[in-house]
C-alpha cells in the first residue's frame, strides 16, 4: 500500500487548483518529478531571468577547451595532446584573440555563440580548495560556504538564491537532488530519462479511484488523472521527436532540448550535471576522447539555446567543473587532477566575444605548486557578481547566498 499512499499525496497537485489554467498545469506538472511534488501547485513563472548550471564532473581539462595558443610552455609540456595554433593546419584552434583559441571540435556550436557576442570565458576560475579530490571539491563548490567554517550539508548555495529572490521555480534534472539544490527552500528534482514512465499501473490507480468513487472527490481524482496521463504522452512524443535525426552526442543533446523546453515553459533556476570528464589516460588532442566529449556539451549546449526559443534572451548558462587539470601531460597522454580551470558562461543577454576575469601568460613560473593553472577568478565571488546583476541582490543577500564572500562583478551582463 506504500505506492499508493504516497500516490495520494501527488495527485493533489492537480486537484487543488479549480482556477489554474489546464495548459499551464500541464506544463507545471510535466516538469516536476512525481516523487518530489507536494501538496501545491507551481504555476508557470512569471517573466523574468532564467538561470541554468551546468556542472561538469570529472574535472574538464581546461587547456583543452580556452587553448592557450600564445603559450610556448604550454606547446613544450604537451608534445601529444596539445591543439595546435590557429592557421596550423585544418584541425588546429579556433583564434578568440592572440593568445586564446578555442578547441576545434566547438567549431559549430560554441564558436558561433562567442562571434555573436552570446558566449564569454573566465580564465582561471576555481575554488581555492587543494584536496584535489573529485567529491569533496564537487561538495565544496555545491554548498558554497567557505572553507574555513564548519560545512552544512543541508543548505546549498542554489538553495539559499532561490529562497532568497523567493519568486524563482527551481528544478534540478538530475536523479537525486544535488547538494547546492538542498535546503529549506523545497526543490524538485527529475531524472530525463525515466521521466515518461508513470509511477503507477493500471490496478493501482483503479483503486485509488474507487477509494474516492462515493466522496466529493471522485470527479477531481479522475480528472488529476486524466492531466497525469496526457502529461505522460506529451513528454513520450517529445522525446521520440528529440531522438530523432539528431547528430549523436550519448544522450546529452537530446536531454539538453529537454531541459531548454522545459525552462522555458515552466522553469527559471535549474541545474543539470555531466559525467565523464576524468581524462588521467589517452585523452587526445584535436581528436579523441575528450574532443566527442566536447562535441557533445557543444551540440547539447546549442540544443537548449535552440528549444528556449524567445526565452533565450532572458537565460544565462554558466558551465563549470569542480576543478582543471595539471598543464603537463602524463606519461599515459592524458593529464592529472589539477587546479584553476575556465567557466563558460552563455545567453542572449551575456556580454560575450571576449575573455572575461583577471588573467596572466601561462609560464613555468606562474604555475601554482609547479604543476596547475593558478586560481585567480574564485568562484563564489564570479557567481556573486553574477546573482547580483541578474536578481538585483544587495550586498546582505548575496552574504547569505555565499556567506564571507566578496562578490566579483566581470561585467558578463
Amino acid at each position: 500500500m506504500e505506492p499508493v499512499a504516497a500516490e495520494l499525496t501527488r495527485i493533489h497537485a492537480p486537484i487543488a487548483s479549480t482556477t489554474m489554467n489546464r495548459r499551464q498545469a500541464l506544463h507545471s506538472l510535466a516538469a516536476l518529478s512525481l516523487a518530489t511534488l507536494r501538496l501545491q501547485v507551481v504555476a508557470a513563472p512569471a517573466a523574468g531571468c532564467k538561470f541554468l548550471l551546468v556542472f561538469l564532473r570529472g574535472g574538464l581539462d581546461t587547456a583543452s577547451v580556452l587553448v592557450p595558443v600564445g603559450s610556448e610552455f604550454y606547446y613544450r609540456v604537451r608534445p601529444n595532446i596539445a591543439i595546435a595554433p590557429p592557421g596550423s593546419q585544418p584541425d588546429a584552434a579556433l583564434a578568440l584573440d592572440g593568445y586564446w583559441g578555442l578547441h576545434p571540435a566547438l567549431r559549430e556550436t560554441l564558436m558561433p555563440l562567442y562571434e555573436q557576442r552570446q558566449a564569454a570565458l573566465v580564465a582561471f576560475a576555481g575554488t581555492d580548495d587543494l584536496s584535489r579530490s573529485h567529491f569533496e571539491t564537487q561538495d565544496s563548490i555545491e554548498l558554497g560556504q567557505g572553507l574555513g567554517s564548519a560545512r552544512d550539508f543541508g543548505s546549498g548555495f542554489l538553495n539559499r538564491l532561490a529562497s532568497i529572490v523567493g519568486t524563482v521555480n527551481a528544478i534540478s534534472f538530475t536523479e537525486q537532488l544535488p547538494l547546492c539544490m538542498r535546503g529549506e527552500q523545497h526543490i524538485g528534482n527529475i531524472a530525463l530519462q525515466s521521466v515518461a514512465k508513470s509511477a503507477l499501473d493500471a490496478r493501482q490507480r483503479d483503486l485509488i479511484a474507487n477509494m474516492y468513487a462515493s466522496t466529493r472527490f471522485s470527479v477531481p481524482v479522475g480528472e488529476g488523472f486524466a492531466v497525469r496521463e496526457e502529461i505522460m504522452r506529451d513528454l513520450a512524443d517529445e522525446m521520440d521527436t528529440a531522438g530523432r535525426g539528431a547528430v549523436s552526442a550519448k544522450g546529452f543533446e537530446r536531454d539538453a532540448q529537454r531541459v531548454g523546453k522545459l525552462m522555458s515553459d515552466s522553469f527559471d533556476l535549474g541545474f543539470i550535471d555531466v559525467g565523464g570528464w576524468d581524462t588521467h589516460v589517452g585523452q587526445g588532442a584535436a581528436k579523441g576522447y575528450l574532443a566527442s566529449r566536447l562535441d557533445e556539451l557543444g551540440r547539447g549546449l546549442a540544443a537548449f539555446a535552440a528549444a528556449m526559443g524567445p526565452r533565450w534572451r532572458d537565460t544565462t548558462v554558466l558551465v563549470m567543473s569542480e576543478f582543471g587539470r595539471t598543464m603537463r601531460e602524463n606519461g599515459n597522454r592524458g593529464t592529472d587532477h589539477g587546479h584553476g580551470t575556465a567557466y563558460l558562461v552563455l545567453g542572449g543577454a551575456v556580454r560575450g566575444g571576449r575573455i572575461a576575469g583577471e588573467q596572466k601568460q601561462i609560464t613555468e613560473a606562474g604555475l601554482f605548486q609547479n604543476r596547475d593553472l593558478p586560481v585567480l577568478n574564485e568562484y563564489r565571488g564570479v557567481l556573486g557578481g553574477l546573482f547580483a546583476r541578474l536578481y538585483e541582490l544587495r550586498p546582505d543577500q548575496l552574504d547569505r547566498v555565499f556567506p564571507g564572500s566578496s562578490a566579483r562583478d566581470l561585467q558578463l551582463l
